[in-house]
């Protein structure tokens, strides 16, 4: 339930001087009569209905539905007693924002009858207020049909957006993880191993050292040799690790391109970057790999890129005309391929290779917004 001193700008869009008005106007048809208990049974009526109208929305559970039914009787009241019709409104408006679909449809159900009740009572009647603002009521009947409906599925539809912003934060969260979890196995497979030589190469240099010191130092060059090799993966690991924007890739790998003299035809939509940064670097890693595969495996002379977004993809076309590859084309792990591949996983991309005249790889990945972003691009 929404909070209730907000409940009206925030969701009807409707003017809240407007309702302002509604509030005034019962008044009017109070002060008509001329009998004084008449007039202040009917004060007291409007002050009952705005208090329960406060307290339905502040409350839970089964007392909602017992302030929603004390309004509707002071309703029901007001229509027959003061014929004043319009507090139908505000019930209508307060059981569009009931969660419960049972609660909802009850409520919407009684009151619909009720409304209907009382206006052809006083339609039949021939009471003259009923007679004069006939369209003003026959107005107020359709809002009590649809408003509910609206204000429901309009909460329903917001409640829905939320669970599908905190399921992106959540998808987030876990891509994170799943990053941090692999960066984590590229270092241990990364130094595990050469640390784990440079201690043993170490420990024989030092056994050496006065029994064979020709050995000792060769051993001692060795590790110095693998500390360099070391240090060099993991400054290619941390490299990775900082992420590119793809319009930045795109004119490294342009500069590439013609460094190799290579022919770079890059074509791309404007709004490329409009992605997930994560993604975004996957796919930016992703290109650079494809292209360092051409300029090193493929004897290309001209190499096509395009990147196309539609609704709910991005999607990489990068065509060379060198020699191709036969076979297995996922086997043809020299390129690299096998790396992409599993970098588009990881964004629950695809990778499709087409080999003929050259070799093309085709790199998709969905594009999934948040609410939030939605709204300030329609913005």
């Amino acid at each position: 339930m929404n909070k209730w001193y907000h409940i009206f700008q925030r969701n009807t869009g409707l003017n809240p001087y407007v309702w302002l008005v509604f509030c005034i106007l019962p008044f009017y048809f109070i002060f008509r009569s001329s009998h004084t208990p008449q007039v202040v049974t009917g004060i007291i009526l409007v002050v009952l209905f705005f208090i329960c109208y406060r307290l339905a929305f502040i409350s839970k559970g089964w007392k909602v539905y017992f302030w929603t039914s004390v309004q509707l009787l002071i309703t029901i009241i007001m229509s027959l007693w003061f014929d004043y019709v319009y507090f139908a409104l505000f019930l209508a408006y307060f059981i569009g924002n009931i969660g419960n679909r049972a609660g909802f449809l009850t409520m919407y159900v009684i009151h619909l009858v009720s409304t209907f009740v009382t206006m052809n009572y006083g339609l039949a009647s021939s009471k003259p207020v009923f007679i004069t603002q006939f369209p003003f009521i026959f107005i107020n009947l359709l809002v009590v049909i649809l408003l509910p409906f609206n204000i429901y599925n309009r909460n329903k539809q917001g409640k829905l957006e939320d669970q599908l912003e905190d399921a992106n934060k959540r998808i987030s969260e876990l891509m994170v993880m799943e990053e941090r979890q692999r960066i984590a196995r590229d270092l241990h497979d990364t130094l595990g191993q050469k640390l784990s030589l440079i201690g043993l190469k170490s420990d024989l240099a030092g056994k050496l050292a006065h029994s064979n010191p020709d050995q000792a130092r060769m051993e001692m060059k060795e590790v110095q040799q693998t500390a360099r090799v070391a240090l060099k993966e993991v400054r290619e690991i941390v490299t990775e690790m900082r992420g590119t924007k793809l319009e930045d890739e795109i004119h490294h790998v342009r500069q590439i391109l013609n460094a190799a003299r290579i022919e770079a035809r890059i074509e791309s939509d404007d709004d490329i970057t409009a992605v997930p940064l994560l993604t975004e670097n996957v796919l930016s890693m992703c290109l650079k790999e494809a292209v360092t595969n051409v300029v090193k495996h493929s004897k290309a002379t001209s190499c096509r890129i395009r990147i196309e977004r539609s609704a709910n993809h991005l999607t990489i076309v990068v065509q060379d005309n060198g020699s191709g590859v036969q076979g297995n084309l996922f086997a043809f792990r020299g390129s690299g391929i096998r790396g992409i591949r599993e970098r588009l996983e990881f964004v629950n991309g695809t990778l499709e290779l087409q080999s003929g005249q050259g070799l093309t790889l085709i790199m998709q990945v969905p594009i999934v917004f948040n609410q939030s972003q939605a709204g300030g691009e329609q913005g």
